[in-house]
């Protein structure tokens, strides 16, 4: 598969931790060399300027919420000091990060947006070896989490949700085991949908306030394994969604559609495999 999707699901999942080439080279699956040459070819930057760039936007990001401590989000992101985050941020915002947190938005930065992990054409491209699904009831689900709203256009930004919401595992109260979810729900005319990166919990009422919680009826689903890297995900969608669906003798109903990360998958790689749970009913 591409060697730069992988890369840049590898980034995007990861950006706030120190980051080589090596790791990036390792993740795409080639040599530190190849990723240097194709990256830039396909992405138009370099490695170390994106990565950068996403660093500063997710730290812009937390400034523009009220994060308090200047340095401690300086830190968050691998600068060592005050001056050398506002160095870093003035060159490529043009404004300090003080500056930043007392105008409380983005608007009048040029943020480094994450690069979709793949061109649409490959995205829209039929998979030819989608296994046939299985099909369970699955019992009502209580799931707490992180929320973001996207479209086909914003959905690069889902890894660096996830990154923001893993180091919350297993300090989430009430939570049970240790499988993590991607739910999508509430989509809206304009093609945009909530997707909540989370965890089944016994509750929602020591759920801290920062999370979003859904609930999720107990309802019958068409249940898909997906073995290749995370970043092909699109492509399975839409192949479930332009192909089976359409010849499968079912329907999807009103409901929720989710992905099942279980002890297999390697949030580090994006390797492993998960599945998808598309909520049917014969037609």
């Amino acid at each position: 598969m591409n060697p730069v999707a992988k890369a840049l699901w590898y980034i995007e999942s990861h950006f706030a931790e120190e980051l080589t080439l090596d790791d990036v080279a390792s993740a795409g699956g080639v040599s530190r060399f190849h990723m240097s040459r194709v990256f830039s070819m396909v992405t138009g930057c370099s490695i170390t300027r994106y990565v950068r760039g996403r660093r500063l936007t997710e730290a812009a990001r937390k400034l523009a919420n009220g994060a308090p401590d200047i340095l401690a989000v300086a830190l968050d992101f691998g600068y060592n000091s005050h001056e050398a985050f506002t160095r870093a941020f003035r060159e490529q915002f043009g404004i300090t990060p003080e500056g930043l947190r007392a105008r409380g938005s983005l608007e009048e930065i040029e943020p480094m947006r994450p690069i979709l992990m793949q061109p649409m054409k490959m995205d829209e491209t039929l998979l030819t070896n989608l296994e046939p699904p299985r099909f369970e009831t699955h019992k009502t689900l209580l799931i707490a989490g992180f929320s973001e709203r996207y479209n086909s256009g914003t959905s690069a930004g889902i890894p660096a949700q996830w990154q923001r919401f893993v180091p919350h595992l297993g300090h989430i109260p009430g939570q049970i085991g240790l499988t993590t979810y991607g739910v999508l729900c509430n989509s809206d005319d304009d093609g945009n949908t909530e997707y909540i990166c989370g965890v089944e919990v016994s509750g929602f009422s020591r759920v801290p306030a920062e999370f979003s919680v859904l609930r999720i009826p107990e309802q019958r689903y068409a249940v898909f394994a997906h073995h290749d890297h995370v970043s092909t995900i699109r492509r399975t969608w839409f192949t479930i969604w332009s192909k089976w669906l359409p010849e499968s003798g079912h329907r999807a109903v009103e409901g929720i559609s989710f992905e099942r990360y279980g002890e297999n998958f390697d949030g580090r790689t994006g390797a492993g495999g998960f599945e998808i749970w598309i909520p049917v009913k014969p037609s």
